[in-house]
Order: C-alpha cells, then sequence, then structure tokens
C-alpha cells in the first residue's frame, strides 16, 4: 500500500506576499502615527501649543514691528520653527526613553525587522504630524489674523528646503538627545528646558534682532535660529532682510548650518543611541 503526501503549501501563499522595504517602513509608520494620536497628552501639546502661543501673542501684540511688518507676520515663522523642533526634536527625546524603559526597543531589536525600519517609522510619524500641525496653524492665522502667504513658487520652494532640512536635524538631535534619560520620567527633564531655552534665545517669542548680542550668538550656534531666519525670508518682505543681523537672510549660511547639524545628527546617532537601558545590558 503506497501512500501519498500532500505537498507543503508555501508560507508566502498562507500568509501572503511578504511586504518589501518600503512596505515595512510604511506599516511601521502608521503605527508610529497611530500611537502618536492614541496619546491625547501628546497630541494637545505638540500641535495645539504653536496654536494656542499665536492666539495669545497675536491677541496681545496686534502693531507693527520694524518697515510696517506685522507683528503676526513676524510671529508665525518662530511658531512653525518651534512647532516642527517641537514635533521631532522634543517628541522623540521625551518618547524613546519611555519606549526603551517599558523594553519595546528591546523587543524591537529581537525581531527579525530590520533596525533601520523602526527609525523609518519613527521619520514618517514626524513628517506627517509637522505637516498637518504647519497646515493647521496657517490655516489658523490666516483665519483669524489676517496672515499673508508666500505669493511666489520660490518662496514655496525656499519653505520647503527649510522644513525639510530643519525637521531632519532636529529629528536627528532627538533621538540622540534620547539616550542621555536614564528612565522613562527623565526624558521630558532632560529635553524639554533644552526646548524652552533655545525657543527664548532664537527668536521665537521675540524679535530676534532685540536679542542681547551674546544671545544671539549662542543661538546661531543651533538650528532652531537657523529655521527661524529661512522662514523669515519666506514670510517677510525682502527688505527685511537687511535688519537680520548679517545684513541679509543669508538663505545660503541656512542650509550650510541646517545640512551641518543633520551630519552632527547622523554622527551622534551612530555613536550615542541605546536600545537597551543599562540595567538590561
Amino acid at each position: 500500500m503506497t501512500t501519498t503526501t500532500k505537498p507543503a503549501t508555501p508560507v508566502a501563499a498562507t500568509r501572503g506576499r511578504r511586504p518589501g522595504a518600503g512596505g515595512l517602513a510604511l506599516r511601521q509608520g502608521r503605527l508610529e502615527i497611530t500611537q502618536f494620536l492614541r496619546s491625547r497628552e501628546s497630541v494637545v501639546f505638540t500641535m495645539g501649543f504653536p496654536i494656542i502661543m499665536i492666539l495669545i501673542f497675536a491677541s496681545i501684540f496686534d502693531g507693527t514691528i520694524g518697515g510696517g511688518v506685522k507683528f503676526t507676520q513676524y510671529f508665525i515663522t518662530g511658531m512653525i520653527a518651534t512647532g516642527l523642533m517641537t514635533v521631532s526634536f522634543q517628541n522623540l527625546g521625551i518618547w524613546i526613553p519611555i519606549e526603551r524603559d517599558r523594553g519595546v526597543l528591546k523587543r524591537y531589536r529581537g525581531t527579525p525587522m530590520p533596525k533601520w525600519v523602526w527609525f523609518a517609522g519613527k521619520v514618517i510619524m514626524v513628517v506627517a504630524i509637522g505637516i498637518a500641525e504647519t497646515a493647521l496653524l496657517l490655516a489658523v492665522a490666516v483665519a483669524l489674523f489676517d496672515l499673508d502667504l508666500p505669493g511666489t513658487a520660490g518662496k514655496w520652494f525656499t519653505f520647503g528646503w527649510v522644513a525639510v532640512l530643519g525637521v531632519t536635524a532636529c529629528t536627528l538631535c532627538g533621538i540622540a538627545i534620547s539616550s542621555l534619560a536614564r528612565t522613562a520620567r527623565s526624558g521630558s527633564a532632560v529635553v524639554t528646558p533644552v526646548a524652552l531655552v533655545l525657543q527664548f534665545i532664537s527668536g521665537v517669542f521675540f524679535v530676534f534682532t532685540d536679542l542681547p548680542t551674546w544671545m544671539q550668538q549662542v543661538a546661531a550656534l543651533f538650528p532652531l535660529k537657523w529655521m527661524c531666519q529661512g522662514l523669515r525670508s519666506v514670510f517677510l518682505p525682502s527688505s527685511f532682510g537687511a535688519q537680520e543681523p548679517g545684513g541679509s537672510f543669508e538663505l545660503g549660511r541656512v542650509a550650510l548650518v541646517l545640512t551641518l547639524w543633520c551630519v552632527i545628527g547622523v554622527v551622534l546617532c551612530l555613536t550615542t543611541f541605546r536600545w537597551t537601558t543599562k540595567r538590561d545590558g
């Protein structure tokens, strides 16, 4: 008596086609966005903070600054920049230590999933939330405070590359600074003071040239100041560039400094990032 053995069904046929690299990144990005939206505190703080601040400041300071520029027109540049920094640098710097402390990163590291997919998911989340936040902020400013949007394709292009370089630098620095937090609770204590100090010295809440010279020089060492300066070239008249510390908007230097910070961020991530806490070894 002979027996026949039924051929085994290929795994690919039973489980579906295995997603490629792009598919894995998109799935991880969707997961990161879902987790972000489920955290009401993160949504309110990250997306609501710039809107709340522009509502407060624009209601208090309804006059003009040098050159007849409305304060709202000047202030929106800092709010966009700080919003992008919040969703990237501050958000990642606080939440990655929480995931590390809970063992989430350790479990990711133990799966067959390539490590870069986890980072890609974070980047996709930052980009998606950053675009939504910026669009909402501009809509509120246009509707309530008559914000003048850029009127040329060239200015929108400048807006794009400043935002991309800025959010890239802040994302990499956020991942890097997350390693300074020893526990989940200390993430906010490490990152928030740094973010607040940078906002105050980088021309977010005040006209940058009204700040003390030494404060301007310190701010020039970090990306936020250059993000604000690049965005001022987009939303303010070209003539306003003469009032900048360098006598112009210095877009070439803006691109150079932000690119340099992207390189620094990569180096810091490669040399400092940890998947586990010290107690896990």
